[in-house]
Protein backbone atom coordinates (compact mmCIF):
# COMPACT_ATOMS: atom_id res chain seq x y z
CA UNK A 1 0.00 0.00 0.00
CA UNK A 2 1.24 3.56 -0.70
CA UNK A 3 1.82 6.60 1.21
CA UNK A 4 -0.96 8.20 -0.18
CA UNK A 5 -3.67 5.34 -0.20
CA UNK A 6 -2.53 4.72 3.53
CA UNK A 7 -2.79 8.77 4.33
CA UNK A 8 -6.14 8.73 2.27
CA UNK A 9 -7.03 5.77 4.40
CA UNK A 10 -6.93 7.39 7.71
CA UNK A 11 -8.33 10.63 6.76
CA UNK A 12 -11.40 9.05 6.03
CA UNK A 13 -11.41 6.65 8.95
CA UNK A 14 -10.55 10.10 10.92
CA UNK A 15 -13.51 12.01 9.52
CA UNK A 16 -16.23 9.19 10.09
CA UNK A 17 -14.69 9.01 13.85
CA UNK A 18 -14.60 12.85 14.76
CA UNK A 19 -10.93 12.50 15.30
CA UNK A 20 -7.99 15.01 14.96
CA UNK A 21 -4.68 13.98 14.57
CA UNK A 22 -1.39 15.64 14.47
CA UNK A 23 2.11 15.33 13.96
CA UNK A 24 5.54 16.57 15.63
CA UNK A 25 8.79 15.36 12.89
CA UNK A 26 12.59 15.46 12.96
CA UNK A 27 14.21 13.20 10.41
CA UNK A 28 10.99 13.08 8.11
CA UNK A 29 11.39 16.69 7.55
CA UNK A 30 7.54 17.01 7.25
CA UNK A 31 6.73 13.97 4.88
CA UNK A 32 4.15 12.80 7.64
CA UNK A 33 2.02 16.56 7.42
CA UNK A 34 2.78 16.09 3.33
CA UNK A 35 1.04 12.53 2.80
CA UNK A 36 -2.01 13.66 5.31
CA UNK A 37 -2.18 16.80 3.58
CA UNK A 38 -2.49 15.28 -0.01
CA UNK A 39 -5.34 13.74 0.85
CA UNK A 40 -8.71 15.15 0.25
CA UNK A 41 -10.43 16.24 3.17
CA UNK A 42 -7.05 16.48 5.21
CA UNK A 43 -8.40 20.13 6.67
CA UNK A 44 -11.10 18.32 8.47
CA UNK A 45 -8.97 16.24 10.62
CA UNK A 46 -5.64 17.65 10.58
CA UNK A 47 -5.02 21.00 12.61
CA UNK A 48 -1.42 20.73 11.85
CA UNK A 49 2.00 19.47 12.60
CA UNK A 50 5.85 20.77 13.56
CA UNK A 51 9.04 19.88 12.20
CA UNK A 52 11.43 20.25 15.37
CA UNK A 53 14.76 19.16 13.56
CA UNK A 54 16.69 21.20 15.97
CA UNK A 55 17.16 20.26 19.78
CA UNK A 56 16.01 24.03 20.16
CA UNK A 57 12.84 23.61 18.45
CA UNK A 58 11.69 20.35 20.34
CA UNK A 59 12.17 21.74 23.44
CA UNK A 60 11.05 25.72 22.74
CA UNK A 61 7.65 24.41 20.70
CA UNK A 62 7.13 20.92 21.98
CA UNK A 63 8.19 20.82 25.03
CA UNK A 64 10.20 18.19 25.04
CA UNK A 65 12.52 18.74 28.52
CA UNK A 66 16.20 20.12 28.33
CA UNK A 67 17.16 16.96 30.69
CA UNK A 68 15.64 14.62 28.19
CA UNK A 69 17.87 15.55 25.69
CA UNK A 70 21.05 15.58 27.67
CA UNK A 71 19.98 12.45 29.40
CA UNK A 72 18.82 10.23 25.72
CA UNK A 73 19.37 12.59 22.75
CA UNK A 74 16.93 13.35 20.16
CA UNK A 75 17.10 10.09 18.58
CA UNK A 76 15.41 8.14 21.31
CA UNK A 77 12.27 6.64 22.79
CA UNK A 78 11.76 9.05 25.84
CA UNK A 79 12.48 11.82 23.16
CA UNK A 80 9.90 10.90 21.08
CA UNK A 81 7.13 10.12 23.33
CA UNK A 82 7.62 13.88 24.85
CA UNK A 83 7.27 15.30 21.01
CA UNK A 84 4.37 13.42 20.83
CA UNK A 85 2.75 14.67 23.67
CA UNK A 86 3.60 18.23 22.94
CA UNK A 87 1.86 18.11 19.33
CA UNK A 88 -1.05 16.61 20.83
CA UNK A 89 -1.62 19.30 23.11
CA UNK A 90 0.05 22.28 20.79
CA UNK A 91 -3.15 21.27 18.42
CA UNK A 92 -5.63 20.21 20.61
CA UNK A 93 -5.60 16.44 18.61
CA UNK A 94 -6.98 12.99 19.63
CA UNK A 95 -3.91 11.29 18.36
CA UNK A 96 -0.22 12.28 17.61
CA UNK A 97 2.72 11.10 16.52
CA UNK A 98 6.21 11.79 16.01
CA UNK A 99 8.98 11.12 14.51
CA UNK A 100 12.89 11.66 15.12
CA UNK A 101 16.01 9.10 14.02
CA UNK A 102 18.97 8.71 11.99
CA UNK A 103 18.21 9.15 8.37
CA UNK A 104 21.94 9.51 7.15
CA UNK A 105 23.87 8.82 5.09
CA UNK A 106 26.24 9.93 8.41
CA UNK A 107 25.55 10.67 11.83
CA UNK A 108 24.94 7.30 12.63
CA UNK A 109 26.94 5.46 15.93
CA UNK A 110 27.26 2.30 17.06
CA UNK A 111 24.09 3.16 19.82
CA UNK A 112 21.89 4.85 17.22
CA UNK A 113 22.89 3.75 13.76
CA UNK A 114 21.46 5.12 10.36
CA UNK A 115 18.15 4.00 9.99
CA UNK A 116 16.85 3.89 13.55
CA UNK A 117 13.80 5.87 13.56
CA UNK A 118 11.83 6.16 17.18
CA UNK A 119 8.31 6.98 17.14
CA UNK A 120 6.38 8.15 19.85
CA UNK A 121 2.44 7.89 19.87
CA UNK A 122 0.53 10.09 22.58
CA UNK A 123 -3.55 9.63 23.08
CA UNK A 124 -5.47 11.07 25.88
CA UNK A 125 -5.32 7.64 27.55
CA UNK A 126 -1.78 6.36 26.73
CA UNK A 127 1.99 7.57 25.30
CA UNK A 128 3.55 5.10 23.80
CA UNK A 129 6.70 4.99 21.68
CA UNK A 130 8.72 2.42 19.78
CA UNK A 131 12.37 2.29 17.64
CA UNK A 132 12.33 0.49 14.45
CA UNK A 133 15.62 0.38 12.37
CA UNK A 134 15.19 0.56 8.49
CA UNK A 135 17.52 -0.38 5.46
CA UNK A 136 18.38 1.30 2.48
CA UNK A 137 19.54 4.82 1.66
CA UNK A 138 18.03 7.88 3.25
CA UNK A 139 15.06 7.98 0.93
CA UNK A 140 14.40 5.33 2.40
CA UNK A 141 14.71 5.50 5.46
CA UNK A 142 12.47 8.43 5.15
CA UNK A 143 9.62 7.11 3.58
CA UNK A 144 9.94 4.08 5.49
CA UNK A 145 9.55 6.03 8.84
CA UNK A 146 6.34 8.24 6.95
CA UNK A 147 4.36 4.87 6.35
CA UNK A 148 5.09 3.42 9.65
CA UNK A 149 4.17 6.83 11.31
CA UNK A 150 1.26 6.92 9.10
CA UNK A 151 0.22 3.09 10.42
CA UNK A 152 0.64 4.38 13.63
CA UNK A 153 -2.11 7.10 13.23
CA UNK A 154 -4.58 4.61 11.37
CA UNK A 155 -4.51 1.61 14.10
CA UNK A 156 -4.86 4.62 17.36
CA UNK A 157 -7.86 6.42 15.18
CA UNK A 158 -9.14 2.99 15.09
CA UNK A 159 -9.28 2.71 18.61
CA UNK A 160 -9.91 6.42 19.80
CA UNK A 161 -13.87 6.76 21.84
CA UNK A 162 -14.94 10.08 21.21
CA UNK A 163 -17.55 9.15 23.38
CA UNK A 164 -15.13 8.75 26.98
CA UNK A 165 -14.59 12.02 28.69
Amino acid sequence: MTQGCIASDLVDLCARKGVKVAVAESCTGGGVGAAITSAPGASEVFPGGVVSYSNGAKEKVLGVRAETLARFGAVSEECAREMAEGARGLFGADVAVSVTGVAGPSGGSAEKPVGLVCFGLSTRERVSSESVRFGGGRDDVRAGAVAHALGLLSKAALSVDKEAP
